[in-house]
Order: structure tokens, then sequence, then C-alpha cells
């Protein structure tokens, strides 16, 4: 059962961002905050810490393409983003504590990375004119502490199930 649940909770993840998406942008004074969930990848960030870097990397890959498919007609920038991410994430585990803070932690700062390469690659190719200091202050804080926010609340929750998995693999392995 918990096998099935580990992807299962990656695709719920992947339906709900649009869902999110929906409450950004915010107006807040004269200033309108752009609030961008990133679920999927904070969740698959979670696997290649606490489960499997490999399977992490594959999620990573088939929900980044879906992600371009369905959401960007960019194909290969989230199916790239994606599995680089989890490979960072996972590779780090020889480093770091795989504490839930730590953890926490690092993938905010993975996403707040991923969110400036964005920025980067549009304004590139010029799909985006945000001045960089309107990109940090309406779009790239307000991104961080929705998505930390979003770790607070479920990162535990992340790290019981995928622990569930592991010892459960462990039992089928012995």
């Amino acid at each position: 059962m918990i096998r099935f649940l580990v992807p299962f909770v990656a695709v719920v993840l992947f339906l709900l961002e649009p869902e999110f998406a929906l409450f950004s942008p915010i107006s807040w004074g004269e200033q309108t905050l752009v609030l961008v969930p990133r679920f999927v990848i904070l969740y698959l960030i979670f696997i290649s810490i606490y489960y499997s870097k490999k399977r992490a990397c594959l999620y990573g890959l088939i929900f980044g393409l879906l992600y371009d498919v369905f959401y960007i007609d960019i194909i290969g920038l989230y199916s790239f983003l994606y599995p680089l991410l989890c490979f960072v994430a996972g590779s780090t585990v020889k480093f770091i504590h795989q504490h839930l803070s730590v953890t926490t932690i690092l993938s905010v700062v993975l996403v707040a990375l991923m969110e400036v390469f964005l920025y980067y690659f549009f304004n590139f190719i010029q799909f985006t004119t945000i001045p960089v200091s309107d990109f940090l202050s309406n779009r790239l804080l307000p991104t961080i502490i929705a998505n930390l926010l979003f770790l607070i609340m479920l990162g535990w929750a992340f790290k019981y199930l995928i622990n569930a998995r592991v010892l459960q693999r462990a039992r089928d392995n012995s």
C-alpha cells in the first residue's frame, strides 16, 4: 500500500499546484505579490534525501515533463530542472544532517535557486521584462515564504510517509 502512496502523493500535489496558484497574485497595498506553489519539487527533494536519489530523479523527469507539457509549452525546462534539483539534494545528503529542519531549509534554498534560474532564463528569451528588484521583492520572496509555510505544515508528513516506505522496503528485502 505504501509503495503506491509515495507516487500517489506526488500526483495529488501536481494536481493541487494550479489550484493554489489561483490565490495568486495578491495585492498588498500598492504591490502585487506573486506566490508560486512548488509542492511537487519540494516533495521530490524530500524523496531524494530520505528515500532514493535515483527514484526522485526519475519522478522529477516524469513530473518535469508533465509540467512542461501542461503549463509552459517549453519542453525540457522543468524536465531538466526537476531531476537536477533532486540529484543535488540527494548528493548533499553525504554532507548534511538529515534532520527535518535542515531538509526544509535545503529544499527552500533549492526552490529559490530554481526560481532565480527560471527568471534569468525567461528574461534571456525575452519572455519576461520584470526588473530584478521587482522579481526579488514581488515574486521570489513571497514564493519562498509560501513554500516554507507549506513545508512547515506538511514536511513532517512527507518524512513520515517516506520513512514508512523505507521501512516497508527493508522488510520486503529481508
